[in-house]
């Protein structure tokens, strides 16, 4: 079979093939029908036209094929998954597979299948099946004919995300197949996946906000973290790439804010997904984006400054007393200080990292890309004027933090901690010992307060007033848990100085009365 010519012939061919397996006495011949439909699936990847010919010719083919994948569909579900089986199912994807690809008339023909192609890939995502390595060719089979269904033909794909956001989660086999350990079927799944919401607003809309879709999120940010050591160039690379592209749909979208709500655990300031979600954004923050979507995502992010600056100030004060450096040194030199933090302390300052990494990334994008339809000046208020429940915008909050984060993170010199002036050198702090989650955490706020007080006296006048001048200037050291921190500190002390004599007049009032010595401790002069 080699010329379009040939496809009446073969459609007669393979109905009575069909015909003769499917009928009491036929169906032992498993590997004729299997090599049959093997061999026109080859002719078919290779010509478009034989595709087209072969879903329009007479005697049709679409009956014949809806009853295999029916006869499919119970055989599987009947619990008989057997090498033939599994050898079946694979043929008869593969074929349909082949079909379809790119012929819409052969998609919505073959799309009256798809339950009972679902019914097929929610046997095959099961637990059960996700421990046999050998039915992870035909998981991966199934799913690719099920995207081939679909792709470019805008009407069948709505219609697929809209009967899949409407079922149960238990029924719906893309949670499910997200499981699977094969790095090839999670990569064809989610092919499939962004081309549905690719350019369709409605779509993206859906997988946001129903609770499937949200369950779909969830699901997906959790293998994402699985898949981020993968080998480069490798299967399970490219399902990542692959699930990051699908989020930055999202984002593109203006949907972040949205997802991000959707994803929070009750009772609990972040949740594990919500910290992904803000790691993929930092990355595409700082990737090519339009101009629209990061100044929609200003709202969410300054509220989750707050919340997170809030909370990590609540936190350290309760390990530190009052936060004074004379409260500090009596608790740090005695017994009373706790043998554990709070436990969600480190794993909010590691989203508040996030944040404020993100809010420098939008910053920065319109400080170097103005625009007619919004400019820096114009995005700027949004982050500056904020406030939050307390009456702190965001320039005294991340002050008020990093003057109880010198307390309660003593900075790291030569791998040992070094305590501000006043506090005894006998530390019991688990910050100290234990830094995860608070990793670039001062480097990052000092860093904003930079980005925020460049050329707005306003704010560089709003740090003055807090007595934030000598807090960033107490910021001019070197901490190996802050990479660059002194380096920071200084540019943000030259935009707080620059143009604005009242600043230059507060520093110039400052005299030193300690040193540090080569041991990285600071001594009286």
């Amino acid at each position: 079979m080699s010329t379009p010519g040939d496809a009446s012939p073969v459609n007669a061919s393979f109905c009575d093939l069909c015909d003769s397996f499917l009928n009491e006495n036929g169906k032992e011949s498993i590997t004729s029908l299997t090599r049959t439909l093997d061999n026109i699936a080859n002719d078919l990847a290779q010509n478009e036209a034989l595709r087209a010919q072969m879903g329009a010719d007479s005697p049709s083919i679409w009956p014949s094929l809806r009853r295999l994948w029916d006869f499919l569909a119970e055989l599987v579900t009947s619990h008989e998954d057997s090498v033939s089986t599994r050898t079946l199912v694979i043929s008869i994807s593969r074929f349909t597979r082949n079909l379809v690809a790119g012929v819409s008339a052969n998609q919505q023909n073959a799309f009256e299948n798809e339950l009972s192609l679902r019914q097929i890939l929610y046997f095959y995502s099961s637990w059960s099946a996700n421990q046999d390595p050998g039915s992870y060719t035909v998981t991966r089979m199934a799913v690719q004919t099920l995207s081939n269904m679909v792709t470019s033909n805008e009407s069948l794909m709505s219609r697929l995300w809209e009967t899949y956001m409407g079922l149960s989660e238990e029924q719906v086999v893309i949670i499910r197949l997200l499981g699977s350990p094969d790095a090839r079927t999670i990569l064809s799944l989610l092919v499939l996946l962004v081309n549905c919401i690719h350019e369709s607003s409605e779509r993206r809309a859906l997988l946001v906000t129903k609770r499937v879709g949200v369950r779909i999120c969830i699901t997906l940010l959790d293998r994402l973290v699985s898949l981020y050591d993968a080998e480069d160039s490798s299967d399970g690379a490219k399902a990542f790439d692959y699930g990051y592209h699908l989020f930055a749909h999202l984002f593109d979208g203006g949907f972040a804010p949205e997802l991000y709500k959707n994803l929070k655990v009750a009772e609990e300031v972040i949740a594990p997904h919500q910290t992904t979600l803000l790691k993929l954004l930092d990355s595409y923050l700082q990737s090519s984006h339009s101009s629209a979507a990061p100044t929609g995502m200003c709202p969410m992010f300054t509220k989750c400054f707050f919340e997170f600056s809030t909370y990590s100030q609540e936190a350290a004060k309760k390990a530190i007393g009052n936060g004074s450096a004379e409260d500090a040194a009596g608790r740090y030199g005695d017994s009373t200080v706790p043998d554990s933090l709070d436990l969600l302390f480190p794993k909010v300052c590691e989203a508040l990292v996030l944040v404020t990494q993100c809010i420098v990334s939008i910053m920065l994008f319109f400080e170097e890309n103005r625009t007619s339809a919004i400019s820096g000046d114009d995005m700027r208020p949004l982050i500056r004027d904020a406030v939050s429940s307390e009456g702190q915008n965001i320039a005294v909050s991340a002050i008020e933090l990093l003057r109880l984060l010198d307390i309660f993170l003593p900075r790291i010199n030569f791998g040992k901690p070094v305590l501000p002036p006043g506090t005894e050198q006998k530390l019991n702090s688990p910050a100290a010992a234990d830094p995860t989650g608070f990793s670039y955490l001062k480097r990052d706020l000092v860093r904003l307060l930079g980005v925020l007080c460049h050329k707005d006296k306003k704010i560089q006048d709003c740090v003055r007033n807090c007595g934030g001048i000598t807090v960033i200037m107490n910021m001019c050291v070197v901490d190996e848990r802050n990479p660059y921190l002194r380096e920071h500190a200084i540019f943000t002390l030259h935009n707080l100085l620059e143009g604005n004599t009242d600043n230059q007049t507060v520093v110039d009032s400052i005299q030193p009365s300690r040193t540090w010595g080569e041991d990285g401790i600071l001594r009286a002069r």
